[in-house]
């Protein structure tokens, strides 16, 4: 896997995806080879092209002889579980490069546009020599921040004739952009869109020495902007990108939701599955409020020794 061998890639990615304690190990063993790549994440509405732009991305860095590594997300059904995993299908030109690997991953459930293991694979790609890792999140909406905590850059896509323009203005958008695109520049209301997004940098406090997003206009589907894009990101990069402080951010965000995971799974190995079946009972019933079964089971869970 670590001279870049995509089987020994995949079947490394399954086992963090599936949760296996050899995925534990393979992390613990990896982590000290990474933190070489550039990881770009890409999110912004369904229908905004990010499939295709990821793939134009993919074709220029290509061009400029570095390898990439893409992990994109698409939604799991809350019904079956089951993902029409798409974006492989928009990337099939690069099917036969060697200096691309393209990993599609459902979200099994995970709010925020990612994949619980989204990270970890993206961390595989970089141990094993990727120079630059894309992440394309599912599309879910404005709430769609946890991209800010797994990249070093974050792209945002609009597009205009979708209500984007007050899109623009919700806070959480413009707080994770670090570059903004306008994709399907050729369509109606672009100008527009460039406009709002404008005022609403705007309207941000001022300060020393601060980056301020760009505002890039694309076609994704012919390539027109996409070299801009990929001058844009090169700035960010250029400029440090607050790079340090997000590598410290995003470690503590991953230690917090890995202590979280094993506190639940200890909590469910030290009590009789019944223990919790019960409480959850108690909480349909209105016996007991979530944040008391909470705090019971834990004291069940850890008694205080007196």
């Amino acid at each position: 896997m670590l001279a870049g061998e995509p089987r020994a890639i995949a079947r490394a990615i399954t086992l963090i995806e599936n949760d296996a304690p050899e995925g534990h190990d393979l992390v613990r063993l990896l982590y000290p080879r990474s933190g070489r790549a550039h990881v770009i994440g890409v999110t912004g509405p369904p229908g905004a092209g990010k499939s295709t732009l990821v793939n134009g991305l993919t074709s220029a860095f290509r061009r400029r002889g570095r390898t990439v590594g893409v992990v994109a997300v698409d939604p799991s059904s809350p019904f079956t579980g089951g993902a029409v995993l798409g974006d492989r299908v928009r990337m099939g030109a690069h099917a036969q490069d060697a200096g691309v690997f393209v990993r599609s991953m459902a979200t099994r459930g995970q709010l925020g546009g990612l994949s619980r293991a989204t990270g970890d694979a993206a961390l595989v790609m970089d141990a094993a020599g990727r120079d630059v890792v894309i992440i394309e999140t599912v599309g879910v909406g404005q709430d769609e921040v946890d991209i800010v905590r797994a990249a070093d850059v974050s792209v945002v896509v609009l597009v205009p004739g979708a209500g984007d323009d007050v899109q623009a203005m919700k806070a959480g958008i413009m707080e994770i952009a670090d570059v903004f695109v306008v994709n399907k520049a050729d369509h109606e209301g672009a100008d527009e869109l460039v406009r709002a997004i404008a005022a609403a940098l705007a309207l941000q406090p001022a300060s020393d020495g601060a980056w301020t997003p760009p505002i890039v206009k694309t076609e994704a589907t012919t390539g027109l902007g996409i070299d801009d894009l990929c001058a844009a990101i090169d700035a960010f990069e250029a400029g440090g990108g607050g790079r340090g402080r997000r590598a410290q951010a995003r470690a503590e965000h991953r230690l917090r939701e890995v202590l979280a995971q094993r506190a639940v799974e200890d909590v469910a190995r030290r009590l009789p599955p019944a223990a919790f079946e019960e409480m959850t009972a108690r909480v349909a019933r209105r016996e007991i409020d979530p944040y008391s079964a909470a705090g019971a089971l834990i004291a069940q869970a850890w008694p205080v020794q007196a």
